[in-house]
């Protein structure tokens, strides 16, 4: 990582065909998790452990923003983002649905170790040229989510205010925006690319232990 990472901020269901594929309600304000920073794991090309006993574990392409300053009321996400990547927010689904049967958080299901895969930072190149390229994610060669910032329910700026209304946002903060349509299983030996328009960002191979 290029530097220390406070908070990861996760948002949920922020992509319209997302929540509709997994049967939830489309939010009326952004729903927000926290993941540990012990979460963050380079996507460098190298292996990323996964537990393998906890049921299906499922890949969740995402957006990620980077903040590089305290946040003040106002402040436009242009002038709060240094850098972005693009990352993976894992998702244990079968421990998560029997958590959100029995009504419990949904740590158990997001916050373990190496859940949160992150490709090298590249330039935030400002909202409005974001908007116009796409991040896919690539499992053994086949492309199997694709994703636009325009396509968001909350835009980023939107997220950006309310996480800091909300729980505060500053330096070294990250906020992983949200997935969009395709999610699925991963399996031991899979390896998952990440790419913005062209040029792919971070790769890894999975391996599932236990």
């Amino acid at each position: 990582m290029r530097s220390i990472v406070r908070n990861v901020y996760c948002v949920g269901r922020n992509y319209r065909l997302h929540a509709e594929e997994l049967g939830n309600a489309v939010p009326t304000e952004p729903m927000i998790f926290l993941k540990p920073s012990h979460a963050v794991v380079p996507m460098d090309g190298g292996v990323v452990e996964l537990p393998g006993d906890r049921g299906e574990i499922h890949y969740e392409a995402e957006l990620v923003l980077r903040i590089a300053r305290t946040y003040v009321p106002g402040i436009s996400v242009n002038e709060l983002v240094d850098v972005m990547a693009l990352g993976i927010d894992f998702t244990l689904r079968d421990v998560q649905n029997d958590l959100k049967k029995k009504g419990h958080p949904w740590t158990a299901s997001k916050g373990f170790r190496n859940a949160a895969p992150l490709t090298p930072y590249v330039a935030f190149p400002g909202t409005e040229e974001i908007g116009l390229r796409y991040f896919s994610l690539q499992r053994n060669g086949e492309t199997v989510q694709k994703g636009n910032a325009g396509d968001m329910i909350f835009s980023l700026q939107e997220i950006a205010d309310y996480i800091a209304d909300h729980y505060g946002l500053d330096e070294g903060d990250l906020i992983y925006t949200g997935t969009p349509a395709g999610v699925g299983p991963v399996s031991d030996g899979d390896k998952l690319e990440l790419s913005l328009d062209q040029d792919v960002l971070g790769s890894c191979t999975i391996r599932l232990r236990g």
